[in-house]
């Protein structure tokens, strides 16, 4: 068989919710259960068709990274802060709070912040920038986009976060406090990476199948394979500082500091380790295109809407899930149909009933859009231990309603 060649059956794996993942999803999946290069993969019940890869998709490959399973929006996370306040301080401070809001991050894409605005962070002096024309290039891009939250999904939340029991890995008693939930990625800079290395990939896999156009890979052993892992690592690390900087300026702005942050990513490769179903190990390369990282012990933010609550988890770390979970409740109307079906009126009447501000959003991002997040946490329990609720009370998200992948 050729090393282009797709095997004539999916290799086997496993789906979580599979009563809430659409056909072509599932479709997706198994194009790439079929490459030369997958080991194993696993299915998220949040899962929505996106390129190449479903998101909610998670695979793992040998020797071998696929950009568009990575996703156009490298390193996209969750960042928590948690504060030692009560959270009814939303209610009595509306207006402060949704100031600073608006003053800690902008959206929209392409939206930068120039001369004394720009923020300083030492991931702005990484050497890794230095290694390849491409990435010397793209800090200016940096520079200018550190701190901003983009389109589509991302946002910034007030909300109350609960714990029924105490969390001991956190230092946190059981109780109600006031919490920041944002979600957003690595801007233009994990775009462009994306982008230049999956039309690379693409040409270097021309006898592909179409239907897997969008899975072709690099191999870890050529130069352009490292080229992309290391922008891949260092796009991460922005996307790390980019929250950090949009939670500092909010909570400097609301005059507070947190006492615990919790923070995971997803839309990355790891290298790890697998453990087929006769006892090997395999060390392979994991891809988890918005889906959350669940090894044992490891805590995650699972969102659900701008209405409807989130939960932090901790991870059971089950193999046949390549230590995974859901990164969200996933959609279960696309873009196009979300604005032809749910009316402002609509939406506006499901954010009143729940207790939500909104500042900005596109019609696109309603509530109504989404899976109901409970029925996908219940999908995935074996996969993930409750530690908190997280419910949303002042939203602020982009008001163009801009695509985006995540």
């Amino acid at each position: 068989m050729s090393d282009q060649e797709l095997h004539p059956q999916p290799l086997p794996y496993r789906v979580w919710g599979a009563e809430f993942i659409d056909a072509e999803s599932q479709k997706q999946m198994d194009n790439a259960m079929r490459l030369p290069v997958t080991v194993a993969g696993a299915l998220m019940p949040d899962a929505h068709v996106g390129y190449g890869l479903p998101i909610g998709g998670v695979l793992a490959t040998e020797n071998a990274v696929i950009p568009y399973a990575v996703g156009v929006d490298i390193a996209c996370r969750m960042r928590l802060s948690i504060y030692e306040i009560s959270p009814h301080v939303l209610g009595q401070q509306t207006g402060k709070f949704k100031n600073a809001l608006t003053e800690g991050t902008r959206f929209g894409a392409g939206q930068k912040y120039t001369g004394k605005d720009q923020a300083e962070h030492e991931v702005l002096d990484d050497p890794l920038w230095e290694t390849t024309p491409f990435l010397k290039n793209l800090l200016n891009t940096a520079y200018g986009q550190l701190g901003t939250s983009g389109s589509g999904n991302h946002f910034v939340n007030w909300g109350a976060i609960h714990f029924e029991q105490d969390a001991p890995d956190l230092d946190l008693k059981a109780g109600e406090y006031l919490a920041l939930l944002s979600h957003s990625g690595s801007r233009g800079v994990g775009y462009q990476i994306a982008d230049r290395y999956s039309k690379l990939a693409m040409n270097y896999h021309p006898n592909l199948d179409k239907s897997a156009r969008h899975l072709s890979w690099l191999p870890l052993d050529w130069d352009l394979g490292r080229e992309y892992w290391l922008s891949m690592e260092l796009a991460g690390r922005f996307a790390s500082a980019n929250h950090e900087i949009i939670h500092q300026r909010v909570s400097k702005a609301a005059g507070l500091k947190p006492i615990a942050v919790v923070e995971n990513h997803h839309n990355f490769a790891w290298k790890e380790t697998f453990i087929d179903e006769n006892g090997q190990a395999h060390d392979v390369i994991v891809h988890r295109k918005g889906a959350t990282p669940a090894g044992a012990g490891v805590l995650g933010v699972i969102p659900g809407s701008m209405a409807d609550p989130g939960y932090l988890v901790r991870g059971k770390g089950l193999n046949s899930a390549l230590n995974s979970a859901s990164h969200g409740a996933g959609r279960q109307y696309s873009r196009r149909k979300a604005i032809e079906n749910i009316t402002k009126t609509e939406r506006d009447r499901y954010l009143k009933e729940r207790g939500v501000t909104l500042i900005g959003a596109g019609m696109d991002e309603s509530p109504q859009a989404y899976k109901n997040i409970d029925q996908v946490i219940n999908a995935q329990l074996d996969l993930v231990e409750l530690v908190a609720k997280f419910t949303p009370r002042i939203v602020i998200m982009d008001g163009s309603g801009s695509k985006s992948e995540d």
